[in-house]
């Protein structure tokens, strides 16, 4: 044996999150460690798990998209014309027209506009057009094994897909995800899957990736669970004084949730554009144009948005395009 040949094995030894086993994870230690929980905690078949496994195949790809997330290297300005083009909108119009009595029907009953539910779906997926080309047992059985800074996250992903699948009757080697692992036309990561979608439709069947009306009943029931409130403004346009210190404003997902009121924001300096009840709590955001910056504050039902994606950005960009939309919708 060469001593460069030597020299990987015994590195696969020592960093069990690199597969010995080549590019699937057969008898990856971590995969071995998953097959025991769903055994013993959710009665599944060792042998069909363990040869699940084998089918399931390491993709650098991932890893590299994984590494590269478009927000963090644009500025809210370059950000924006992702989702903000014509386009989309035309789609989105589209989109409306077609399935409008069942957006109708969810709004109803969800009490979540319209444009918002097709907003989310064209922002994720261009209304099911680009809905992920990997198979979701490769894309997270790599990030949960592959992946050290999240793998806790998509290992318990990894777990809820094998049980949904188990229970829906479904194959877990044909369903088609994003790099992260989710799903269907609102991309929904599988432990949302268990939680939030639903038989719109009721045929009996949780179809999120060739169904629309299931998918666009999930995305409602999705919000209203997360607490949309019916009716609520969602976002202000703002001032800020020049003095306004930076750490006001939104700087990481941990400050998304709203705790200051709009009155201590505007004492701070930040004062919306539309009149707000001054109690209410709210989040102040600072995004970046090509010659300055516009400032928003956020509300309960702006939180609500960022709860689907834990971006501010994500967030403003469905709600912009929620609005373009709805003036489209209304000619």
């Amino acid at each position: 044996m060469s001593s460069r040949l030597k020299f990987f094995v015994v590195l696969c030894c020592l960093w069990p999150t690199l597969s010995c086993a080549g590019d699937n994870y057969g008898e990856h230690p971590n995969a071995t460690v998953v097959i025991d929980e769903l055994v013993v905690e959710e009665g599944f078949d060792r042998q069909e798990l363990v040869e699940l496994f084998a089918r399931a195949e390491r993709k650098d790809s991932i890893l590299t998209a994984i590494a590269r997330p478009a927000e963090k290297s644009k500025p809210w300005y370059e950000y924006r014309e992702i989702f903000l083009n014509k386009q989309r909108e035309d789609q989105g119009v589209e989109f409306y027209a077609k399935h409008r009595i069942t957006l109708e029907r969810a709004e109803r009953e969800f009490g979540v506009p319209a444009e918002i539910i097709v907003a989310i779906i064209g922002v994720e997926t261009y209304y099911g057009r680009v809905a992920g080309s990997y198979r979701v047992i490769d894309a997270l059985s790599t990030l949960a094994f592959d992946y050290p800074p999240r793998s806790p996250f998509f290992t318990s992903e990894l777990k809820n897909f094998l049980i949904l699948t188990r229970d829906q009757g479904m194959d877990p080697t044909e369903l088609i995800g994003s790099y992260a692992g989710a799903m269907g036309y609102g991309q929904f990561m599988p432990s949302s899957y268990r939680s939030y979608a639903i038989d719109f439709d009721n045929d009996d069947i949780v179809d999120i990736w060739t169904n629309p009306v299931d998918a666009i009943g999930s995305v409602a029931n999705y919000f209203k669970q997360h607490g949309w409130r019916e009716g609520e403004v969602v976002v202000s346009a703002a001032t800020a004084a020049a003095d306004t210190p930076d750490d006001i404003f939104v700087q990481r997902r941990d400050d998304l949730k709203p705790v200051r009121t709009v009155a201590q924001f505007a004492a701070d300096g930040v004062v919306a554009k539309m009149q707000l009840d001054p109690n209410a709590l709210a989040t102040a955001m600072k995004f970046e144009l090509k010659d300055g910056y516009e400032y928003w504050l956020g509300l309960h039902n702006f939180y609500v948005i960022t709860r689907y994606n834990h971006s501010a950005m994500y967030a403003m960009s469905v709600y912009q395009l929620s609005q373009r939309l709805a003036e489209r919708i209304a000619k």
